[in-house]
Protein backbone atom coordinates (compact mmCIF):
# COMPACT_ATOMS: atom_id res chain seq x y z
CA UNK A 1 0.00 0.00 0.00
CA UNK A 2 1.24 3.43 -0.90
CA UNK A 3 2.70 5.78 2.22
CA UNK A 4 0.02 8.52 2.26
CA UNK A 5 2.14 12.06 1.85
CA UNK A 6 -0.60 15.01 1.99
CA UNK A 7 2.51 17.24 1.01
CA UNK A 8 3.76 14.93 -2.26
CA UNK A 9 0.22 14.38 -3.45
CA UNK A 10 -0.83 17.99 -2.86
CA UNK A 11 1.86 19.15 -5.61
CA UNK A 12 1.17 16.63 -7.72
CA UNK A 13 -2.53 17.82 -8.13
CA UNK A 14 -1.79 21.26 -7.81
CA UNK A 15 0.53 21.00 -11.16
CA UNK A 16 -2.64 18.78 -12.68
CA UNK A 17 -4.75 22.01 -11.65
CA UNK A 18 -2.30 23.85 -13.12
CA UNK A 19 -2.91 22.45 -16.42
CA UNK A 20 -6.19 22.57 -16.07
CA UNK A 21 -6.21 25.93 -15.20
CA UNK A 22 -4.45 27.22 -18.19
CA UNK A 23 -6.65 25.23 -20.82
CA UNK A 24 -9.36 27.70 -20.43
CA UNK A 25 -7.37 30.09 -22.09
CA UNK A 26 -6.20 27.82 -24.62
CA UNK A 27 -10.06 26.82 -25.48
CA UNK A 28 -10.42 30.23 -25.84
CA UNK A 29 -7.86 30.65 -28.15
CA UNK A 30 -9.37 27.89 -30.26
CA UNK A 31 -13.19 29.12 -30.33
CA UNK A 32 -11.68 31.82 -32.49
CA UNK A 33 -10.86 29.47 -35.30
CA UNK A 34 -12.34 26.35 -35.07
CA UNK A 35 -16.62 25.06 -33.85
CA UNK A 36 -16.66 23.27 -30.87
CA UNK A 37 -17.84 19.64 -32.38
CA UNK A 38 -14.68 19.82 -34.56
CA UNK A 39 -12.23 20.74 -31.88
CA UNK A 40 -13.36 18.51 -29.35
CA UNK A 41 -13.92 15.73 -31.65
CA UNK A 42 -9.93 16.27 -32.42
CA UNK A 43 -8.78 16.79 -28.80
CA UNK A 44 -10.74 13.62 -27.81
CA UNK A 45 -8.78 11.45 -30.50
CA UNK A 46 -5.58 12.84 -29.59
CA UNK A 47 -6.51 12.43 -25.79
CA UNK A 48 -7.59 8.70 -26.68
CA UNK A 49 -4.22 8.08 -28.41
CA UNK A 50 -1.98 9.89 -25.69
CA UNK A 51 -3.32 7.11 -23.14
CA UNK A 52 -3.36 4.17 -25.18
CA UNK A 53 0.08 5.05 -25.81
CA UNK A 54 0.84 5.34 -21.84
CA UNK A 55 -0.86 2.16 -21.09
CA UNK A 56 1.02 0.47 -23.73
CA UNK A 57 4.74 1.63 -22.59
CA UNK A 58 3.25 0.82 -18.97
CA UNK A 59 2.04 -2.50 -19.44
CA UNK A 60 5.88 -3.78 -20.50
CA UNK A 61 6.54 -3.14 -16.70
CA UNK A 62 3.28 -3.09 -15.35
CA UNK A 63 0.18 -6.03 -15.94
CA UNK A 64 -2.53 -3.24 -14.50
CA UNK A 65 -2.05 -1.32 -17.60
CA UNK A 66 -2.55 -3.99 -20.19
CA UNK A 67 -5.48 -2.53 -22.78
CA UNK A 68 -8.19 -4.80 -22.02
CA UNK A 69 -7.34 -7.65 -19.43
CA UNK A 70 -8.67 -11.29 -19.92
CA UNK A 71 -10.52 -11.39 -16.51
CA UNK A 72 -11.61 -8.00 -17.05
CA UNK A 73 -15.53 -7.14 -17.14
CA UNK A 74 -15.80 -6.17 -20.56
CA UNK A 75 -19.36 -5.57 -20.20
CA UNK A 76 -18.94 -2.95 -17.43
CA UNK A 77 -16.18 -1.12 -19.47
CA UNK A 78 -17.91 -0.51 -22.47
CA UNK A 79 -21.07 0.53 -20.66
CA UNK A 80 -19.06 2.72 -18.69
CA UNK A 81 -16.87 3.91 -21.37
CA UNK A 82 -20.15 4.70 -23.85
CA UNK A 83 -21.63 6.47 -20.49
CA UNK A 84 -18.23 8.99 -19.62
CA UNK A 85 -17.44 9.45 -23.36
CA UNK A 86 -21.34 10.70 -23.68
CA UNK A 87 -21.42 13.25 -20.59
CA UNK A 88 -17.68 13.96 -21.51
CA UNK A 89 -18.99 15.14 -24.66
CA UNK A 90 -22.06 16.82 -23.74
CA UNK A 91 -19.98 18.66 -20.79
CA UNK A 92 -17.24 19.62 -22.86
CA UNK A 93 -19.12 21.28 -25.65
CA UNK A 94 -21.51 23.07 -23.90
CA UNK A 95 -18.40 24.52 -22.28
CA UNK A 96 -16.47 24.82 -25.68
CA UNK A 97 -20.02 26.28 -27.12
CA UNK A 98 -20.28 28.43 -24.34
CA UNK A 99 -16.29 30.07 -24.49
CA UNK A 100 -17.02 30.93 -27.96
CA UNK A 101 -20.10 32.99 -27.29
CA UNK A 102 -18.44 35.30 -24.92
CA UNK A 103 -18.09 38.58 -25.92
CA UNK A 104 -15.03 40.54 -26.28
CA UNK A 105 -14.08 41.98 -23.06
CA UNK A 106 -15.64 39.74 -20.87
CA UNK A 107 -12.46 37.94 -19.26
CA UNK A 108 -13.75 34.15 -20.35
CA UNK A 109 -11.05 31.62 -18.63
CA UNK A 110 -11.74 33.16 -15.48
CA UNK A 111 -15.83 33.98 -15.87
CA UNK A 112 -15.66 29.82 -17.12
CA UNK A 113 -13.20 28.59 -14.71
CA UNK A 114 -14.90 29.51 -11.78
CA UNK A 115 -18.45 28.44 -12.62
CA UNK A 116 -17.42 25.09 -14.24
CA UNK A 117 -15.88 24.88 -10.81
CA UNK A 118 -19.15 24.85 -9.30
CA UNK A 119 -19.73 20.60 -9.86
CA UNK A 120 -18.07 20.59 -6.17
CA UNK A 121 -20.97 22.20 -5.10
CA UNK A 122 -23.49 20.09 -7.76
CA UNK A 123 -21.93 16.70 -7.02
CA UNK A 124 -23.60 16.51 -3.32
CA UNK A 125 -26.85 17.95 -4.40
CA UNK A 126 -27.00 15.73 -6.94
CA UNK A 127 -26.46 12.91 -4.46
CA UNK A 128 -29.63 14.25 -2.77
CA UNK A 129 -31.65 11.82 -5.35
CA UNK A 130 -29.31 8.83 -4.52
CA UNK A 131 -30.82 9.47 -1.39
CA UNK A 132 -27.50 10.21 0.42
CA UNK A 133 -27.61 12.28 3.38
CA UNK A 134 -25.77 15.75 2.58
CA UNK A 135 -24.38 17.66 5.33
CA UNK A 136 -25.70 21.25 6.31
CA UNK A 137 -22.66 22.50 5.72
CA UNK A 138 -22.63 21.78 2.02
CA UNK A 139 -25.76 23.58 1.55
CA UNK A 140 -24.48 26.83 2.99
CA UNK A 141 -21.54 26.43 0.48
CA UNK A 142 -24.28 26.24 -2.11
CA UNK A 143 -25.83 29.41 -1.12
CA UNK A 144 -22.05 30.86 -1.00
CA UNK A 145 -21.56 29.75 -4.62
CA UNK A 146 -25.03 31.20 -5.71
CA UNK A 147 -23.97 34.38 -4.04
CA UNK A 148 -20.84 34.06 -6.12
CA UNK A 149 -22.79 33.65 -9.55
CA UNK A 150 -24.40 36.37 -8.65
CA UNK A 151 -21.18 38.93 -8.49
CA UNK A 152 -19.54 37.31 -11.22
CA UNK A 153 -22.36 37.68 -13.72
CA UNK A 154 -25.44 39.77 -12.74
CA UNK A 155 -23.67 42.38 -10.46
CA UNK A 156 -24.23 45.14 -13.62
CA UNK A 157 -27.66 43.64 -14.30
CA UNK A 158 -29.13 41.72 -17.21
CA UNK A 159 -26.65 42.94 -19.25
CA UNK A 160 -24.26 41.64 -17.45
CA UNK A 161 -25.43 37.73 -17.83
CA UNK A 162 -25.04 35.91 -21.47
CA UNK A 163 -26.43 33.11 -22.70
CA UNK A 164 -22.48 31.44 -22.79
CA UNK A 165 -23.01 31.67 -18.64
CA UNK A 166 -25.73 29.53 -19.28
CA UNK A 167 -24.13 27.10 -21.57
CA UNK A 168 -21.34 26.69 -18.90
CA UNK A 169 -23.34 26.22 -16.11
CA UNK A 170 -24.50 23.51 -17.72
CA UNK A 171 -21.38 21.43 -18.71
CA UNK A 172 -21.35 21.71 -14.36
CA UNK A 173 -24.00 19.30 -14.29
CA UNK A 174 -23.42 17.43 -16.87
CA UNK A 175 -19.46 17.34 -15.85
CA UNK A 176 -21.01 16.48 -12.19
CA UNK A 177 -22.68 13.50 -14.02
CA UNK A 178 -19.48 12.40 -15.17
CA UNK A 179 -18.00 12.13 -11.83
CA UNK A 180 -20.57 9.86 -10.33
CA UNK A 181 -20.48 7.86 -13.50
CA UNK A 182 -16.60 7.54 -13.40
CA UNK A 183 -17.16 7.02 -9.71
CA UNK A 184 -19.26 3.82 -10.57
CA UNK A 185 -17.05 2.48 -12.85
CA UNK A 186 -13.67 3.31 -12.21
CA UNK A 187 -12.85 0.36 -9.53
CA UNK A 188 -14.13 -1.86 -11.90
CA UNK A 189 -12.14 -1.37 -15.00
CA UNK A 190 -9.40 0.90 -13.88
CA UNK A 191 -9.28 4.82 -14.69
CA UNK A 192 -6.68 5.61 -17.33
CA UNK A 193 -8.30 2.36 -19.08
CA UNK A 194 -11.56 4.09 -18.61
CA UNK A 195 -10.55 7.21 -19.29
CA UNK A 196 -8.86 6.10 -22.76
CA UNK A 197 -11.84 4.57 -24.11
CA UNK A 198 -14.20 7.54 -22.98
CA UNK A 199 -12.05 9.83 -25.19
CA UNK A 200 -12.85 7.10 -28.25
CA UNK A 201 -16.99 7.49 -27.18
CA UNK A 202 -16.24 11.37 -27.33
CA UNK A 203 -14.94 11.58 -30.34
CA UNK A 204 -17.83 9.59 -31.71
CA UNK A 205 -20.33 11.26 -30.46
CA UNK A 206 -18.53 15.28 -31.18
CA UNK A 207 -17.58 13.82 -34.29
CA UNK A 208 -20.93 12.55 -35.46
CA UNK A 209 -22.46 15.88 -34.64
CA UNK A 210 -19.53 17.85 -36.60
CA UNK A 211 -19.94 16.04 -39.64
CA UNK A 212 -23.91 16.59 -39.20
CA UNK A 213 -23.59 20.42 -38.07
CA UNK A 214 -20.38 21.61 -38.54
CA UNK A 215 -19.73 20.10 -42.60
CA UNK A 216 -17.76 22.96 -43.72
CA UNK A 217 -15.39 23.43 -40.79
CA UNK A 218 -13.85 19.53 -41.06
CA UNK A 219 -10.68 20.59 -43.63
CA UNK A 220 -7.32 20.54 -43.39
CA UNK A 221 -6.63 24.52 -43.15
CA UNK A 222 -9.22 24.61 -39.97
CA UNK A 223 -7.10 21.55 -38.03
CA UNK A 224 -3.88 23.48 -39.01
CA UNK A 225 -5.26 27.12 -37.35
CA UNK A 226 -5.74 25.02 -33.85
CA UNK A 227 -2.85 22.20 -33.95
CA UNK A 228 -0.97 24.01 -30.75
CA UNK A 229 -4.75 24.16 -28.74
CA UNK A 230 -5.66 20.10 -30.21
CA UNK A 231 -2.05 18.90 -28.78
CA UNK A 232 -2.38 20.86 -25.57
CA UNK A 233 -5.90 19.84 -25.20
CA UNK A 234 -5.33 16.23 -26.12
CA UNK A 235 -2.15 15.83 -24.68
CA UNK A 236 -1.54 18.20 -21.38
CA UNK A 237 -5.16 18.34 -20.37
CA UNK A 238 -6.55 15.44 -20.58
CA UNK A 239 -3.19 12.78 -20.81
CA UNK A 240 -0.53 14.18 -18.65
CA UNK A 241 -3.21 15.87 -15.87
CA UNK A 242 -5.11 13.19 -16.21
CA UNK A 243 -2.11 10.91 -14.94
CA UNK A 244 -1.35 13.12 -12.73
CA UNK A 245 -4.51 13.54 -10.64
CA UNK A 246 -4.37 9.23 -10.66
CA UNK A 247 -0.60 9.61 -9.29
CA UNK A 248 -0.79 12.49 -7.20
CA UNK A 249 -4.73 10.62 -5.66
CA UNK A 250 -2.35 7.85 -4.38
CA UNK A 251 -0.20 9.78 -2.13
CA UNK A 252 -2.96 12.11 -0.56
CA UNK A 253 -5.84 11.94 1.56
CA UNK A 254 -9.15 12.45 -0.50
CA UNK A 255 -10.08 15.81 1.25
CA UNK A 256 -7.15 16.85 0.78
CA UNK A 257 -6.89 15.93 -3.33
CA UNK A 258 -10.14 17.46 -3.60
CA UNK A 259 -9.42 20.65 -2.80
CA UNK A 260 -6.44 20.88 -4.32
CA UNK A 261 -7.89 19.96 -7.67
CA UNK A 262 -10.62 22.95 -6.79
CA UNK A 263 -7.49 24.88 -7.55
CA UNK A 264 -8.29 25.26 -11.30
CA UNK A 265 -10.72 27.80 -11.14
CA UNK A 266 -7.69 30.25 -9.67
CA UNK A 267 -5.33 28.54 -12.13
CA UNK A 268 -8.06 29.73 -14.61
CA UNK A 269 -8.65 33.17 -13.54
CA UNK A 270 -4.64 33.56 -13.69
CA UNK A 271 -4.54 32.19 -17.21
CA UNK A 272 -6.47 34.61 -18.17
CA UNK A 273 -4.54 37.38 -16.55
CA UNK A 274 -0.95 35.94 -17.49
CA UNK A 275 -1.48 34.62 -21.12
CA UNK A 276 -4.55 36.55 -22.04
CA UNK A 277 -4.07 39.95 -20.24
CA UNK A 278 -7.90 39.64 -19.00
CA UNK A 279 -8.20 42.39 -16.50
CA UNK A 280 -10.73 41.64 -13.65
CA UNK A 281 -13.37 44.45 -12.08
CA UNK A 282 -13.83 44.39 -8.71
CA UNK A 283 -17.39 42.49 -8.39
CA UNK A 284 -15.94 39.60 -10.54
CA UNK A 285 -12.74 39.23 -8.07
CA UNK A 286 -15.51 39.13 -5.67
CA UNK A 287 -17.86 36.75 -7.11
CA UNK A 288 -14.19 34.36 -7.58
CA UNK A 289 -13.18 34.60 -4.19
CA UNK A 290 -17.18 33.86 -3.24
CA UNK A 291 -17.06 30.66 -5.87
CA UNK A 292 -13.58 29.66 -4.63
CA UNK A 293 -14.56 29.92 -0.92
CA UNK A 294 -17.91 27.55 -1.64
CA UNK A 295 -15.80 25.16 -2.84
CA UNK A 296 -13.55 25.16 -0.23
CA UNK A 297 -16.46 24.89 2.52
CA UNK A 298 -17.81 22.31 0.75
CA UNK A 299 -14.51 19.83 1.49
CA UNK A 300 -15.10 20.42 5.08
CA UNK A 301 -16.97 17.45 6.07
CA UNK A 302 -14.62 14.97 4.42
CA UNK A 303 -11.48 16.46 5.53
CA UNK A 304 -13.04 16.48 8.93
CA UNK A 305 -13.78 12.88 8.29
CA UNK A 306 -10.26 12.01 7.51
CA UNK A 307 -9.20 13.69 10.57
CA UNK A 308 -11.25 11.31 12.66
CA UNK A 309 -10.38 8.46 11.13
CA UNK A 310 -6.23 9.52 11.83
Amino acid sequence: MTKKSNLKGSLILCTAALLWGFAFVVQDRAADKIPPLTFNCLRSIIGALFLFGFMSIMSLKNKEYVIIPKNINKKALLIGSVLCGLALAVSTNFQQFGIALYPDGVPTAARSGFITALYVIVVPMLSVFLKKKVPLIVWLASLVAVGGFYMLCLFEGISGFYLADILVLGCTFTFSLHIMIIDKYCGVVGGVRLSAFQFVFAAIFSGILAVIFEPDSINLASIKSVIPEILYMGIVSSGIAYTLQIVGQKFAEPAIASLSMSLESVFAALGGWIVAGNVLKSNEIIGCLLVFSAIVLAQIPEFLKSKQLN
